[in-house]
């Protein structure tokens, strides 16, 4: 399976290196390095890996706690594939989906960010869902209010959480996390991009509008 691991690690040469050992050494099969950000001494990465099914988390976790000045922020499974450009092919099908393109663009998140579910639903009270990816909960935890932009925050639950509004349609977005750590500034920015591109696609508008007239006609 794909894991991904979120470790904060001095900043200083030959740190990375004895992070990749521990993990060789523990059968973690390292396929993509992605650091989110450096200051002050401390260096914040996304590490993806290979890991056996039966192998459990707990030892993979126990050689890293062991490499001195490593703190482990998370570790969650993801079905992101590493080394591809996920984004550029959902937006191709999302661009060719006709009515269902704001179906498409709620079913295809939760997989680009390594998340559980997403939903949208009426910006307006009482909220109707719209639509929901396969894992959300019957009730989706919309926030009272919209942010004004693409926000992230953990409920009381412990659930992860970007809230995002989508302006031209009326909706509020909603993506959510259980496992692993909160939603990075990155990821939500990284959102925020894709949000903005899916916006002004040409016909998503009006796309969409079919798609809330036949589903409340």
């Amino acid at each position: 399976m794909l894991l991904r691991l979120r470790i904060a690690l001095p900043d200083q040469p030959g740190s990375l290196g004895k992070v990749t050992r521990v993990l060789g050494v523990a059968g973690a099969d390292i396929t993509q390095v992605v650091v989110l950000e450096r200051g002050e001494g401390r260096a914040l990465d996304d590490i993806t890996v290979y890991w056996p099914d039966s192998a459990p988390r707990e030892t993979l976790v126990e050689g890293l706690e062991s490499v001195p000045g490593v703190t482990i922020e998370g570790v969650w499974s993801t079905r992101e594939a590493p080394g591809t450009y996920p984004e550029l092919e959902i937006l191709k099908y999302i661009s060719t989906a006709g009515d269902r393109a704001l179906a498409t663009l709620i079913d295809s998140m939760p997989v680009l960010f390594s998340a559980d579910w997403a939903a949208a639903a009426t910006e307006k009270l009482p909220r109707a869902t719209v639509h929901s990816s396969w894992r959300a909960p019957e009730q989706v935890p919309f926030p009272a209010e919209t942010p004004a932009r693409p926000t992230s925050f953990t409920l009381d639950s412990g659930l992860h959480v970007i809230a995002a509004p989508l302006p031209p349609l009326a909706l509020t977005f909603l993506l959510a996390r259980a496992d692993g750590p909160a939603f990075h500034r990155i990821e939500v920015h990284r959102l925020t991009r894709i949000l903005e591109i899916f916006l002004t696609l040409p016909a998503v508008e009006r796309a969409v509008v079919r798609q809330l007239r036949h589903q409340t006609g």
